[in-house]
């Protein structure tokens, strides 16, 4: 995999080892991250998205070692060096090297690393399946979700296998009072008579920066979208089914629980709606990078 990686002040080009065993972030998870994209020269949000590592990183008790506006540059000087026409993942990070006492971490140890590789943008014409799965998000008060923390993750990846060991691509996950929440891997968008709706930001799941971003792209166009209580019921009856998130931007779910679904005019609308935005206010030419 071809990348460039950021650490303790320069770039190279393999990917450096700086965990040991002793770290705290290597036992004890005090890692947070962010993903941003780089696409044939667009840079989407990219500003959202270091600003949102900075945020995570001091939710998890760290303390950031550079601004969002450093990330940034470092971002752009990263993707830079890549050629013009890649499809790059931006993967900024903060872990901590130090604990005090066994278990809280040592803000003072907080160190910075980016890494920046190749990761084609996947097909969505192709879609994808989904079930629901029995794994729930945790509430606030029960897990950092204010953060997009790596400790997190291991539960997505719990109903994510779920749905493999279905037959399914990708889960469905609800909140801790049983309302549909997001995919596993993604945010959610469903259709029904006209209407989009996601999930309410309730805490319990990252509101994304694509969520966002394409629910005012589709109010702007008119289009009436609703953040409210999504039920499982209401998911099995939906016109149509459509992710957001960084990795794949809009992609659309063409089968719920064995329900064959089309690639809906909406949903169709909306990855128009936000390429045609990231092609008018994020292209960056390399050399300005």
């Amino acid at each position: 995999m071809a990348g460039v990686f950021w650490h303790d002040g320069k770039w190279m080009t393999e990917e450096p080892k700086v965990l040991g065993p002793m770290d705290h972030a290597f036992w004890l998870g005090s890692v947070v991250f962010d993903g941003a994209r780089a696409i044939r020269g667009l840079v989407p949000d990219l500003d959202l998205h270091c600003a949102r590592v900075i945020r995570s990183a001091e939710a998890m008790l760290m303390r950031p070692t550079l601004t969002a506006q450093q990330i940034e540059a470092l971002c752009r000087e990263g993707v830079a060096m890549m050629p013009a026409d890649a499809e790059l993942y931006i993967r900024p990070q903060f872990f901590i090297r130090r604990g005090i006492g066994a278990a809280q971490p040592d803000p003072e140890s907080t160190e910075f690393i980016l890494a920046i590789y190749d990761s084609p943008m996947p097909d969505a014409n192709r879609g994808f399946s989904a079930c629901m799965a029995p794994f729930r998000r945790a509430a606030a008060d029960m897990a950092p979700t204010d953060a997009k923390a790596s400790c997190l993750y291991p539960n997505s990846s719990r109903a994510a296998n779920y749905a493999r060991q279905k037959g399914f691509e990708n889960a469905v996950v609800c909140d801790h009072e049983g309302n549909v929440a997001e995919f596993a891997t993604s945010n959610l968008m469903m259709v029904k008579d006209g209407v989009v709706m996601t999930a309410i930001a309730n805490g319990t799941y990252l509101a994304g920066i694509t969520r966002s971003r394409v629910l005012g792209l589709l109010r702007e166009a008119g289009i009436e979208a609703r953040e409210c209580i999504i039920t499982p019921q209401m998911l099995r009856e939906a016109d149509e089914i459509f992710a957001t998130g960084n990795f794949g931007k809009v992609q659309f779910c063409t089968n719920f629980e064995g329900r064959a679904l089309p690639i809906g005019p909406i949903a169709r609308k909306a990855r128009e709606l936000y390429f045609a935005w990231a092609e008018r206010s994020s292209r960056v030419p390399a050399q300005a990078a």
